[in-house]
Protein backbone atom coordinates (compact mmCIF):
# COMPACT_ATOMS: atom_id res chain seq x y z
CA UNK A 1 0.00 0.00 0.00
CA UNK A 2 1.02 3.73 -0.79
CA UNK A 3 2.61 5.58 2.17
CA UNK A 4 0.99 8.78 3.38
CA UNK A 5 2.15 12.08 2.90
CA UNK A 6 0.97 15.28 3.36
CA UNK A 7 0.47 16.20 0.24
CA UNK A 8 -1.74 13.04 -0.33
CA UNK A 9 -3.66 13.58 2.62
CA UNK A 10 -4.98 16.92 1.85
CA UNK A 11 -5.67 15.77 -1.55
CA UNK A 12 -8.05 12.83 0.00
CA UNK A 13 -9.19 15.37 2.30
CA UNK A 14 -10.95 17.23 -0.17
CA UNK A 15 -12.11 13.88 -1.83
CA UNK A 16 -13.69 12.59 1.45
CA UNK A 17 -15.55 16.25 2.34
CA UNK A 18 -16.84 16.18 -1.42
CA UNK A 19 -18.27 12.55 -0.78
CA UNK A 20 -19.39 13.28 2.79
CA UNK A 21 -21.37 15.89 1.58
CA UNK A 22 -23.58 14.01 -0.12
CA UNK A 23 -24.14 11.47 2.52
CA UNK A 24 -27.39 10.39 4.62
CA UNK A 25 -26.52 9.15 8.00
CA UNK A 26 -29.01 7.59 10.08
CA UNK A 27 -26.71 7.32 13.26
CA UNK A 28 -26.47 11.37 13.08
CA UNK A 29 -29.84 12.04 13.55
CA UNK A 30 -31.16 14.59 16.42
CA UNK A 31 -27.67 14.49 17.50
CA UNK A 32 -26.37 17.94 19.08
CA UNK A 33 -23.13 17.28 20.51
CA UNK A 34 -20.39 18.14 18.49
CA UNK A 35 -17.66 16.14 20.25
CA UNK A 36 -20.08 13.24 19.07
CA UNK A 37 -20.58 14.43 15.50
CA UNK A 38 -16.62 15.13 15.40
CA UNK A 39 -15.76 11.33 16.78
CA UNK A 40 -18.11 10.21 14.11
CA UNK A 41 -16.74 12.58 11.14
CA UNK A 42 -12.53 11.70 12.34
CA UNK A 43 -13.09 7.20 12.76
CA UNK A 44 -15.16 7.74 9.33
CA UNK A 45 -11.83 9.52 7.78
CA UNK A 46 -9.78 7.43 9.00
CA UNK A 47 -11.38 4.27 8.15
CA UNK A 48 -11.47 6.09 4.73
CA UNK A 49 -7.73 5.96 4.61
CA UNK A 50 -6.49 3.06 5.99
CA UNK A 51 -8.65 0.96 2.80
CA UNK A 52 -5.44 2.69 0.22
CA UNK A 53 -2.70 3.83 2.82
CA UNK A 54 -0.48 2.66 5.49
CA UNK A 55 0.02 5.13 7.93
CA UNK A 56 0.39 4.95 11.66
CA UNK A 57 -2.65 5.62 13.52
CA UNK A 58 -2.92 8.35 16.43
CA UNK A 59 -4.36 7.96 19.52
CA UNK A 60 -4.81 10.07 22.89
CA UNK A 61 -1.18 8.31 24.12
CA UNK A 62 0.47 9.91 20.89
CA UNK A 63 -1.92 13.36 20.70
CA UNK A 64 -2.11 13.45 17.46
CA UNK A 65 -4.07 11.98 14.40
CA UNK A 66 -1.25 11.34 12.10
CA UNK A 67 1.81 11.19 14.39
CA UNK A 68 4.71 10.57 11.74
CA UNK A 69 3.10 13.68 9.32
CA UNK A 70 3.08 15.73 12.70
CA UNK A 71 -0.93 16.55 11.22
CA UNK A 72 -4.23 16.40 13.76
CA UNK A 73 -7.48 16.64 12.54
CA UNK A 74 -10.40 18.92 13.79
CA UNK A 75 -13.79 18.54 13.30
CA UNK A 76 -16.15 21.59 14.05
CA UNK A 77 -19.43 23.38 13.60
CA UNK A 78 -19.52 26.22 11.22
CA UNK A 79 -21.87 27.87 14.14
CA UNK A 80 -19.66 28.02 16.28
CA UNK A 81 -16.34 26.86 14.61
CA UNK A 82 -14.05 25.91 17.41
CA UNK A 83 -12.38 22.50 19.50
CA UNK A 84 -10.22 21.83 22.64
CA UNK A 85 -7.29 21.00 22.13
CA UNK A 86 -4.27 19.64 24.68
CA UNK A 87 -2.06 22.15 26.83
CA UNK A 88 1.40 21.42 26.27
CA UNK A 89 3.07 24.17 27.36
CA UNK A 90 2.32 28.58 27.64
CA UNK A 91 5.16 28.57 24.29
CA UNK A 92 2.63 27.07 22.17
CA UNK A 93 0.32 30.51 21.82
CA UNK A 94 3.56 32.31 20.72
CA UNK A 95 5.15 29.81 18.98
CA UNK A 96 2.48 27.52 17.47
CA UNK A 97 1.26 23.78 18.65
CA UNK A 98 3.68 22.17 17.14
CA UNK A 99 1.77 20.17 14.37
CA UNK A 100 -0.01 21.31 11.60
CA UNK A 101 -4.14 21.27 11.55
CA UNK A 102 -6.60 19.84 8.89
CA UNK A 103 -9.89 21.38 9.49
CA UNK A 104 -13.50 20.54 8.23
CA UNK A 105 -16.16 22.62 8.93
CA UNK A 106 -19.54 21.31 8.72
CA UNK A 107 -23.59 22.23 8.65
CA UNK A 108 -25.67 19.29 10.10
CA UNK A 109 -28.95 19.13 8.38
CA UNK A 110 -31.79 16.77 9.88
CA UNK A 111 -34.15 15.10 7.49
CA UNK A 112 -37.13 14.64 9.54
CA UNK A 113 -39.12 12.64 6.97
CA UNK A 114 -35.68 9.90 6.57
CA UNK A 115 -35.00 10.49 10.33
CA UNK A 116 -31.34 11.04 8.77
CA UNK A 117 -28.91 13.62 8.92
CA UNK A 118 -26.29 15.09 6.65
CA UNK A 119 -23.53 16.53 7.19
CA UNK A 120 -22.48 19.41 4.21
CA UNK A 121 -18.08 20.07 4.85
CA UNK A 122 -18.64 24.00 4.12
CA UNK A 123 -14.25 24.87 4.50
CA UNK A 124 -11.41 21.97 4.88
CA UNK A 125 -8.41 24.10 6.10
CA UNK A 126 -5.19 23.09 6.25
CA UNK A 127 -3.42 25.04 9.11
CA UNK A 128 0.63 24.96 8.38
CA UNK A 129 2.26 24.26 12.17
CA UNK A 130 4.55 27.26 11.49
CA UNK A 131 0.59 29.35 12.20
CA UNK A 132 -0.97 27.74 14.85
CA UNK A 133 -0.19 30.46 17.63
CA UNK A 134 -2.51 32.73 18.73
CA UNK A 135 -3.30 35.83 16.66
CA UNK A 136 -3.40 38.56 18.91
CA UNK A 137 -0.16 36.99 21.33
CA UNK A 138 1.69 37.62 17.90
CA UNK A 139 0.32 40.34 16.47
CA UNK A 140 1.39 41.97 20.04
CA UNK A 141 5.04 40.18 20.33
CA UNK A 142 5.56 40.86 16.75
CA UNK A 143 4.65 45.06 17.00
CA UNK A 144 6.61 45.05 20.28
CA UNK A 145 9.68 44.42 18.33
CA UNK A 146 9.13 46.43 15.53
CA UNK A 147 9.09 49.09 17.70
CA UNK A 148 12.50 48.30 19.68
CA UNK A 149 11.03 46.93 22.53
CA UNK A 150 13.16 44.92 24.94
CA UNK A 151 13.13 41.79 27.32
CA UNK A 152 11.03 43.58 30.21
CA UNK A 153 8.81 45.08 27.07
CA UNK A 154 7.81 41.15 26.22
CA UNK A 155 7.74 39.85 29.98
CA UNK A 156 5.55 42.78 30.90
CA UNK A 157 3.14 41.80 27.56
CA UNK A 158 2.88 38.42 28.16
CA UNK A 159 1.78 38.72 31.87
CA UNK A 160 -0.26 41.09 31.17
CA UNK A 161 -1.97 39.05 28.69
CA UNK A 162 -2.31 36.54 31.41
CA UNK A 163 -0.46 33.70 29.28
CA UNK A 164 0.21 31.04 31.67
CA UNK A 165 3.51 31.30 33.30
CA UNK A 166 5.19 32.96 36.34
CA UNK A 167 7.72 35.68 35.94
CA UNK A 168 11.01 32.66 35.45
CA UNK A 169 8.96 31.37 32.25
CA UNK A 170 8.11 34.50 31.10
CA UNK A 171 11.86 35.41 31.13
CA UNK A 172 12.92 32.33 29.40
CA UNK A 173 10.04 33.21 26.55
CA UNK A 174 11.21 36.61 25.93
CA UNK A 175 14.82 35.16 25.83
CA UNK A 176 13.79 33.12 22.99
CA UNK A 177 11.41 35.33 21.63
CA UNK A 178 14.61 37.67 20.89
CA UNK A 179 16.60 35.04 19.33
CA UNK A 180 14.20 33.75 17.31
CA UNK A 181 10.90 35.75 16.66
CA UNK A 182 7.88 33.85 16.03
CA UNK A 183 5.94 34.15 12.67
CA UNK A 184 1.98 35.49 13.04
CA UNK A 185 -0.38 33.10 14.50
CA UNK A 186 -3.82 32.92 12.99
CA UNK A 187 -5.50 30.96 15.60
CA UNK A 188 -7.36 32.33 18.21
CA UNK A 189 -6.10 30.41 21.54
CA UNK A 190 -8.11 31.02 25.19
CA UNK A 191 -6.38 29.38 28.44
CA UNK A 192 -8.18 26.58 29.67
CA UNK A 193 -7.11 23.52 31.35
CA UNK A 194 -7.13 22.35 27.56
CA UNK A 195 -6.15 25.19 25.24
CA UNK A 196 -9.83 26.20 23.25
CA UNK A 197 -8.85 27.06 19.41
CA UNK A 198 -11.30 29.20 17.43
CA UNK A 199 -11.38 29.36 13.70
CA UNK A 200 -13.05 31.63 12.91
CA UNK A 201 -10.30 33.83 11.34
CA UNK A 202 -8.60 31.01 9.01
CA UNK A 203 -12.30 30.47 7.88
CA UNK A 204 -11.85 34.15 6.54
CA UNK A 205 -8.58 34.04 5.11
CA UNK A 206 -8.02 30.53 3.92
CA UNK A 207 -6.23 30.43 0.31
CA UNK A 208 -5.39 34.36 1.31
CA UNK A 209 -2.61 34.08 3.64
CA UNK A 210 0.48 31.72 3.23
CA UNK A 211 0.40 28.35 5.60
CA UNK A 212 -3.82 28.66 5.65
CA UNK A 213 -5.09 26.24 2.55
CA UNK A 214 -7.96 25.58 1.80
CA UNK A 215 -8.22 22.25 0.77
CA UNK A 216 -12.37 22.36 -0.45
Amino acid sequence: MVQLTQEILCSEAAQFSLIESQCSEPSLYGVTDGKAVGTYLEHKFRAYLLEKYEFVVGSSAKGIDFPELLIDIKVTSIKQPQSSCPFKSARQKIFGLGYSLIIFVYEKFDDSINKTAQLNILHTIFVNAERTADFQMTRGILNILDNEGNKDDLIAFMLDRNLPVDEIEASNLADEILRTPPLQGFLTISNALQWRLQYSRVIDIAGNQQGIISIY
